[in-house]
């Protein structure tokens, strides 16, 4: 015991010691523009349609996660529902519920990509 104690005594300080950094002397943006065309990320402002259709996009996607976990809830509802009628219903209603609201948010996903991308091409 007092052996392993002594041992990570012995080792702490070595591992707490601070580390030798090398910062670079070069301008902070210098290499900015070469990771954002790595990244396909374009210098040009965006316009409106597009931004528009990326915020849309965000909220589908939170959407369809919040969808999902409803789904994880209604299934963890079915399971602990322990042959309650009135459970296992409510947890069946909640999953059909959140099944048909997954399929609209596919959908309004689908329906939005198509108008954003067809507004772009018509703007550009």
């Amino acid at each position: 015991m007092f052996y392993k104690i002594g041992a990570w005594i012995s080792v702490l300080p070595v591992l707490l010691l601070p580390t030798a950094t090398y910062a670079g002397l070069t301008d902070a943006g210098t290499n900015l523009s070469q990771v954002g065309d790595a990244a396909s990320l374009s210098q040009n402002e965006r316009s409106l349609p597009k931004l528009i259709g990326g915020l849309i996009n965000v909220i589908i996607s939170v959407l369809g996660i919040v969808f999902v976990i409803l789904i994880v809830y209604a299934g963890i509802l079915y399971m602990t529902a322990g042959g309650e009628k009135d459970k296992v219903e409510k947890a069946k209603n909640l999953m059909i519920q959140a099944v048909i609201g997954l399929v609209i948010i596919v959908a309004a996903y689908a329906i939005s990509s198509f108008v954003i991308t067809q507004l772009t091409t018509i703007t550009s």
